[in-house]
């Protein structure tokens, strides 16, 4: 379901990253009420310190991250983002198997290691398998230019989402007795006003400086492809922001984050798959050789048990 995200951007170019990230969490907080009628019951039992946690979680996880990733792939292609986002697992593991170490026990950090190295090969093979495919294609020193800051901005979005899944566990693991499926709704409910506010930001800074956002004569609100968009925004607000929400939610639960945080390499992986059938290719070889290594990186981890730590 998250994969859908990485996508989108591709299929609307069109569309500045503010306004993507904005209707995705208008369609989210949308599909969020008649939710919350269904689960009034627990909702009630939030508290107000609840509530603002998930809007500090709604703020970095799902606002911010996801204004970077679009911009990101934006600039850079589906790729390298992609496959910095991979990075994920491991950084998770790492934050978590030393923060969490006492709750969920401690990875052994001699045998992550060779994890990592695996993954950091992937991720150059990838790197520089696009770099050539710019500069083959003639690209100046402009399009180097994005390329460098779709890196740089997929990295705060590695950073953004590294913070996000760690304290959702937290708060999940201390309310074990709580619904994932309220928790989800709730951080629905508080993207409403974050996303009317946002959409209102980004009227009045176009209004106020044509250009800066989106290109001049742009249709603000619904832009060039009003179905397309109103769509493909419904779907992810439903499919990746609320259902991927609650998956992720009941298996932060259950699981340990240093674990729950590695399986999120299938996100990567049906990212990649959804990128390039959109592309109309086939991937190349270093570019499956990227993977290949990303896998068994991930693959090298999970077979790692934590030891309880004193």
């Amino acid at each position: 379901m998250w994969g859908l995200v990485f996508v989108a951007p591709l299929m609307l170019p069109d569309y500045p990253p503010a306004l993507l990230t904005t209707g995705r969490y208008l369609a989210f907080g949308l599909i969020a009420l008649p939710l919350a009628l269904m689960d009034r019951g627990n909702l009630r039992e939030l508290r107000a310190a609840d509530w603002w946690t998930a809007v500090r979680l709604s703020a970095v996880g799902n606002f911010l991250y996801y204004l970077t990733l679009a911009a990101a792939l934006q600039r850079a292609g589906a790729p390298l983002p992609t496959m910095l986002i991979g990075t994920l697992p491991v950084v998770i593991a790492i934050c978590a198997n030393h923060r969490n170490r006492v709750r969920d026990g401690q990875l052994p950090w001699r045998r992550l290691w060779p994890g990592l190295l695996l993954i950091a090969a992937g991720l150059l093979l990838v790197n520089r398998t696009e770099l050539a495919a710019l500069q083959a294609a003639g690209a100046g020193p402009e399009d180097l230019r994005r390329y460098a800051e779709g890196g740089l901005l997929a990295v705060i979005a590695v950073a953004c989402w590294t913070w996000y899944p760690i304290r959702n566990a937290d708060w999940l693991r201390e309310h074990a007795d709580r619904s994932p499926r309220a928790w989800a709704t709730a951080q629905g409910l508080v993207t409403l006003p974050m996303a009317l506010i946002g959409m209102a930001a980004v009227a009045a800074m176009q209004a106020l400086w044509p250009g800066l956002l989106m290109p001049a004569g742009f249709d603000w609100p619904l832009g060039p492809q009003p179905l397309q968009y109103i769509g493909l925004m419904l779907a992810i607000g439903l499919c990746s922001s609320w259902l991927g929400t609650l998956c992720w939610n009941e298996a932060s639960q259950r699981l340990p984050t240093s674990l729950s945080g590695q399986l999120i390499v299938f996100e990567t992986l049906a990212a990649l798959a959804y990128a390039f059938a959109w592309r109309q290719q086939v991937p190349p070889a270093a570019t499956l050789a990227g993977i290949a290594l990303l896998v068994a990186g991930v693959v090298s981890a999970l077979r790692i048990k934590p030891v309880a730590a004193h």
